[in-house]
């Protein structure tokens, strides 16, 4: 059967990705920041300085949700796209970028290493600056969708650098969550 495959069998081949990867990535993101006790509950977060730029609580989880699912999106656009060129560095630099963003939150939060967070981010931004570069290589939809997170990204950097400024003793304020002290 030399057959091409018609719309309607791409539009499912498309998501029966996205009904994977979307999930995961969301349960993923979820699952790291109540891991590490993300947010305003989080007594070490509520005592530091925070710049007046800082957004709202509700913001946080409404913005990780969407950006989540457009990651999600993205990544099944690329999946999808078997056959293309580069679609396999573009996966690896997705997961690279998408470790470093679990990761984020146990070193901010749970750890309290806010300079670290901060080189983090850097380096979070930079892959998935790589990784939308990539995705613009294999389908201008899946780049799109990684934009918004992108320019949060950007956002997200300026407000760790302030609080490691208006911080400066951030990783002493309160024992990190990762040790105890009786």
């Amino acid at each position: 059967m030399n057959e091409i495959a018609s719309k309607g069998q791409l539009r499912l081949s498309y998501l029966r990705w996205a009904l994977f990867t979307v999930p995961a990535i969301v349960f993923l993101g979820f699952f790291s920041g109540r891991v590490s006790n993300s947010g305003y509950g989080n007594k070490w977060f509520a005592e530091l300085v925070k710049p007046d730029m800082m957004p709202q609580a509700w913001v946080f989880p409404v913005a990780w949700t969407a950006f989540y699912i457009l990651m999600g999106l993205a990544i099944a656009v690329v999946f999808h796209a078997r056959g293309a060129r580069l679609r396999g560095v573009a996966i690896l630099f997705f997961l690279a970028q998408l470790a470093c963003n679990l990761a984020w939150s146990p070193v901010f939060f749970a750890m309290h290493k806010v300079t670290f967070a901060l080189y983090l981010l850097i380096a979070i931004f930079v892959l998935t600056f790589i990784t939308t570069v990539l995705f613009l290589q294999i389908r201008k939809s899946a780049a799109l969708l990684m934009l918004p997170y992108l320019v949060w990204l950007g956002f997200a950097g300026l407000l760790n650098y302030e609080i490691k400024r208006l911080n400066p003793k951030a990783e002493n304020l309160v024992a990190p969550a990762l040790r105890t002290q009786i």
